[in-house]
């Protein structure tokens, strides 16, 4: 560990925003409260495009949270990795500034919709240079914020995951690895978090948390002005590892990985059958902690989930991770890409869903109606499963809801039995009409690759 020193006067962020917490006992239940948990991934695009997002689809539609791309100064380029290199904790990425950053807040809170910010607080860059907002650094010295005292000396890769002190202590493909068990680094951090909250952000997902000792998190996340403030952890399991990701949900929510790579052999190879029990049955982290997701910027890149090119597989993954009752679902929306490391279209700016190269999946049809689904069952524990043995499936939410999707290569006509009340619904899947006898019972027919989903309150289309 890197010799710890006195708080410098040199941060003048840290500095403002000194005035933090003492630690204390704090709330580790993190998942976002209220009835809108589903949280657009709006990866890459810019604080402008976000702000109008907010109020044209992610409000209306009843997203509960939007997550921004990491807003700090970092190394120039034009691939995506760049805003993933911090130079300093200054609002001026190629995202938007300082104040397209408070605008966006203040417009996406006037729409109901939450916002939490991608933090990179494990590392800072690889190189040496000029960054986005002008300030120079070399990889251990970024002047006015951190020296060569705050980083761990363990100045090499991390290369061994069965050893905690080299995932934690040494360097993630090559990043300067900050010493978070450092006074001086904790603060520092915190007052990077600290003055984000006083933009008015709702969360924080911690990036590369596997990298930072769980304690240490704890000790930065006790600083908050707002302890409380939702909490969402990368924490990537892999089997034998000396870090696991339930060592972190004291802290909060941990984003759980194993979800999102079961869904993509279970939509390709296997049976949808098998997902009756999915989640916390399959052994993953306990529901209320965890965050799931179909796919996000990294995994959607290095093949390891589906992606938007997986046509119906991936439409229908997400359709039935927002209608299960498991975690705090994210839905990634990104851009087109062939080179894996290829920045945003026009630099983030999107003027419309679907041009230049912006697939929006939180948009796509299929996608956004079940938003509204996943608020109006809130609460109601899965019953009335079915399922064909094979790629058909249904289940209910109790008496709020019911959903159906057909992974099959041909057409399915079947009744089938809900706890719902006697009445027309609407199938928001495909904007037609379902009629529930009193029994509970309906009749429909889905066509190969589609869904039915039907809720409480929503009788017309």
């Amino acid at each position: 560990m890197a010799s710890s020193r006195p708080l410098s006067g040199a941060l003048a962020l840290a500095a403002a925003a000194a005035a933090v917490l003492a630690p204390g006992a704090s709330s580790a239940y993190a998942t976002p409260p209220g009835v809108e948990d589903v949280t657009a991934v709006l990866f890459e695009w810019n604080f402008a495009s976000v702000a109008k997002e907010c109020t044209h689809t992610l409000g209306p539609a009843g997203y509960g949270y939007v997550q921004v791309s990491p807003p700090a100064e970092h190394i120039q380029g034009s691939q995506w990795w760049t805003s993933y290199q911090p130079v300093s904790y200054k609002i001026a990425g190629r995202l938007g500034d300082r104040t397209a950053f408070q605008n966006m807040v203040n417009t996406c809170h006037a729409a109901g919709v939450k916002v939490v910010v991608d933090t990179v607080i494990n590392h800072m860059s690889a190189g040496s240079g000029t960054g986005t907002g002008g300030s120079s650094y070399t990889k251990y010295d970024y002047p006015g914020l951190y020296s060569s005292y705050d980083f761990d000396d363990c100045t090499s890769r991390v290369t061994d995951y069965a050893d905690r002190w080299n995932v934690q202590h040494c360097e993630l493909v090559g990043l300067a690895d900050l010493d978070t068990g450092e006074e001086y680094v904790r603060k520092t951090i915190a007052g990077y978090l600290n003055d984000l909250l006083t933009l008015g952000v709702d969360g924080f997902r911690i990036d590369a948390a596997k990298h930072i000792d769980a304690a240490d998190l704890a000790n930065i996340k006790s600083r908050l002005t707002n302890p409380n403030a939702y909490w969402k952890q990368e924490v990537i399991y892999g089997s034998g590892e000396a870090v696991q990701p339930t060592e972190y949900t004291g802290n909060g929510d941990v984003q759980e990985f194993r979800y999102a790579y079961d869904l993509k052999r279970v939509f390709n190879n296997e049976n949808l059958a098998y997902l009756k029990n999915y989640g916390a049955g399959w052994g993953y982290l306990s529901s209320s902690v965890a965050g799931v997701f179909v796919d996000n910027h990294d995994t959607e890149r290095n093949g390891s989930t589906l992606n938007y090119k997986d046509g119906a597989n991936y439409t229908l993954a997400n359709v039935f991770m927002l209608a299960y009752p498991y975690g705090a679902p994210d839905v990634n929306s990104g851009y087109e890409w062939s080179d894996t490391d290829a920045g945003p279209p026009n630099g983030g700016a999107v003027s419309a869903c679907w041009q230049d190269g912006w697939k929006c999946q939180h948009a796509w049809p299929e996608i956004l109606r079940m938003v509204a689904f996943r608020n109006a069952t809130r609460g109601a524990a899965m019953s009335d499963w079915w399922d064909n043995g094979g790629d058909a499936i249904a289940f209910g939410r109790g008496a709020k809801g019911y959903v159906a999707i057909n992974h099959e290569s041909s057409g399915l006509t079947r009744t089938y039995q809900t706890s719902l009340p006697a009445g027309t619904y609407c199938n928001v899947q495909s904007n037609t009409t379902v009629t529930v006898n009193s029994g509970g019972q309906f009749s429909a027919t889905l066509g190969a690759n589609t869904a039915l989903a039907i809720y409480a309150g929503k009788a017309t289309c």
